[in-house]
């Protein structure tokens, strides 16, 4: 391989290695967390909207309304939680789950939440996240260029596919860091979800249940508000699509499975 060669795939690295250390978070201990929080880990923002949602329904102050859409019932009652605030006040006229995650009041509650978890070290902030897929993204271009650019040889497109596949398993890499995944996951050892509704009584538990199953915890709890609420079968709230990397939304990101450097 020519000199050219060995410049363009050194290039190719070095964006593989920054992107790395952008993606690297470190923990800062286990913060007790709000459901809303934990919702937004699991799934994502609409996760943690239903969450609130869940939370002003136990109060009164929202309910399904026509169509598979939620509507304010009233005030939204003694709370000063951010998000169920956010959530309330965007609730002028009758919204769908999808639109309500989006309105302007709930997403700067939804934004705020993300940064908190940011400096808990449980989610990748959005900024480097964001710089770190761009930078991934570059690599097929860089390796691209390189090749027609230089004499393309065997061993040369060989060597061009390790760091093609290390961009595209990097890119799988989920919002969420393992110390996230690993308090998902001991929540759900500690709270295994009930097999009868009449297991539970306080309402603090059923949306706890909520920010940690989603869809299998609001049919068993909630199965009408859900329902005709549309809440349920949303692909924002379905398994750990958020903390794994599987099924992301188009606003979380692609349709993968990998492991994710922390």
């Amino acid at each position: 391989m020519t000199t050219g060669t060995w410049w363009f795939f050194g290039v190719t690295f070095g964006q593989l290695a920054l992107a790395v250390v952008l993606l690297r978070t470190r923990s800062r201990g286990r913060p007790e967390l709000p459901p809303q929080a934990l919702a937004l880990l699991r799934g994502g923002p609409r996760a943690a909207v239903t969450v609130a949602l869940v939370a002003l329904h136990q109060r009164g102050a929202v309910a399904a309304g026509r169509r598979g859409t939620i509507r304010a019932n009233g005030g939204a009652g003694r709370t000063h939680d951010p998000l169920q605030l956010g959530v309330h006040r965007s609730l002028q006229r009758s919204l769908g789950l999808r639109v309500l995650a989006t309105r302007p009041k709930a997403r700067q509650a939804l934004d705020a939440l993300r940064t908190e978890l940011g400096r808990s070290g449980l989610l990748r902030p959005p900024g480097r996240l964001r710089a770190a897929r761009f930078l991934l993204a570059c690599v097929p271009v860089t390796v691209g260029v390189g090749l027609l650019a230089t004499e393309v040889t065997a061993p040369a497109l060989l060597l061009g596919t390790v760091p093609v596949a290390a961009a595209a398993l990097l890119l799988c890499v989920p919002p969420t860091t393992r110390a996230a995944r690993r308090l998902l996951a001991g929540l759900r050892e500690r709270h295994p979800l009930p097999a009868h509704r009449r297991e539970v009584t306080d309402g603090k538990d059923v949306l706890l249940y909520v920010a940690l199953y989603g869809d299998p915890a609001l049919a068993l709890f909630l199965p009408h508000f859900s329902r005709d609420g549309g809440l349920l079968g949303r692909r924002g709230d379905r398994g750990d699509g958020y903390a794994t990397g599987r099924g992301w939304n188009p606003e979380n990101g692609p349709t993968c499975t990998s492991g994710a450097p922390d």
